[in-house]
């Protein structure tokens, strides 16, 4: 069993980006990072499983925006390297949420400085900047509205409205450093704006193709084909009903009664398996055990 479950962490922590090895989770001792043992941030954000069907829901969602998708489209190898996006994706969501401040601010400014080199024009004709604070408040809503959402259904149905709130306001810091500006920070902004942002998205050939290419990415290891392929159908089931819609995603024959058993059973398995991860290591970090 001790050898299932080393096989098992190995590639979670491969995909979770943990495994590449360039932060260090584990000093200097007593660091809270960004956030700290006590935030919502560190409860929603310490759970693989849902972070992985939230962020392939995000993705999927944050697609629908032109602007958005085209500077993936034109600045990025995703064609040949989904899972390497993905997992330096992971990692700084993971290094953000978990390291410590040092290596959470580098993070941030090493986007920022990418952000400033990607611009260009979408597939409307619209010039576009990665740096451009309505656009990277789109990406970071759709984000942590995916976060929340995956915790809620499938790791911690009791969070309360208050602290759902408060994890908006929280995780609103990294898109403010990053530049974002106009931030919704609790669940009845969060809600106004996506309904608002509605008539902006859109459902195009680039987005099939990118959305085609998510959904057919190879994880590692051979445990990592059945898991990846159930998180990706429950990210797809994630979307609010009028996103699935305007991609052509089918929701999930039968619903929550099919895909949620499976999910839970995964993330219980996950959550045996995995006990050296990012949230594991920053909790030693400050002297806690997780």
């Amino acid at each position: 069993m001790e050898r299932l479950r080393l096989l098992i962490e190995k590639q979670v922590l491969g995909v979770s980006g943990v495994a590449l090895g360039n932060i260090d989770f584990s000093h200097p001792a007593g660091d809270p990072g960004l956030y700290g043992p006590d935030s919502v941030v560190w409860q929603v954000h310490g759970d693989f499983t849902s972070m992985m069907c939230g962020g392939i829901s995000a993705l999927l969602l944050q697609m629908l925006h032109p602007s958005a998708l085209a500077g993936v489209w034109d600045h990025s190898n995703f064609r040949e390297d989904m899972l390497g996006r993905l997992r330096r994706t992971a990692q700084f969501i993971s290094g953000t949420s978990f390291g410590p401040h040092e290596a959470a601010w580098g993070l941030i400014e090493k986007v920022k400085a990418i952000h400033e080199r990607v611009s260009g024009v979408d597939s409307r004709g619209v010039p576009y900047r990665a740096s451009d604070p309505a656009l990277l408040t789109w990406v970071h809503v759709a984000e942590a509205h995916s976060f929340l959402c995956a915790h809620l259904r499938w790791c911690n149905p009791a969070l309360g409205a208050g602290e759902q709130d408060r994890y908006y306001r929280e995780a609103a810091r990294v898109a403010e450093a990053l530049g974002a500006a106009d931030i919704p920070d609790n669940r009845r902004d969060v809600a106004l704006y996506l309904q608002k942002m509605r008539p902006a998205l859109r459902c195009d050939e680039r987005t099939r193709e990118v959305t085609r290419l998510l959904l057919n990415a190879s994880l590692p290891g051979g445990l990592a084909g059945p898991m990846g392929r159930l998180m990706m159908r429950a990210g797809i089931d994630l979307l609010p009903d009028w996103a699935r819609g305007q991609m052509q995603l089918a929701g999930t024959p039968g619903g929550p009664w099919l895909i949620d058993p499976p999910v839970r059973l995964l993330a219980w398995v996950l959550r045996w398996a995995v006990r050296n991860g990012a949230r594991h290591r920053a909790m030693a970090r400050v002297g806690l055990t997780s």
